[in-house]
């Protein structure tokens, strides 16, 4: 069974940091992409980094050179590291693993920025 379990959300600051973590398990973890998502209240799910394994990270332009996605193949984790954090960076963010055929998502964790 698969499982993708999110972690490290919470309320910053503006200008603030978080270090996002998504341990994943009962899957051949280094051959699946590996993404992180979010979703702001009345707004689409929207794609934030993106990561396969021996390949760079591709990220969406509002968080270019803020948010870093890395990945541990022997952890099988996945990180996001969302420095000068902002208030429309405020959603729901999500871990997702895909290839070709399969897809899976956590349940997400819950990024806030405000004063």
């Amino acid at each position: 069974q698969v499982q993708l379990v999110e972690s490290g959300g919470g309320v910053v600051q503006p200008g603030g940091s978080l270090r996002l973590s998504c341990a994943a398990s009962g899957l051949p973890f280094s051959t699946y992409v590996m993404s992180w998502y979010r979703q702001a209240p009345g707004k689409e799910r929207e794609l934030v980094a993106a990561r396969s394994t021996g390949q760079y990270g591709n990220y969406a332009d509002s968080v270019k050179g803020r948010f870093t996605i890395s990945r541990d193949n022997i952890r099988n984790m996945v990180y996001l590291q969302m420095n000068s954090l902002r208030p429309e960076d405020t959603a729901v963010y999500f871990c997702k693993a895909s290839t070709d055929r399969y897809e899976y998502w956590g349940q997400g964790t819950q990024v806030t920025v405000s004063s």
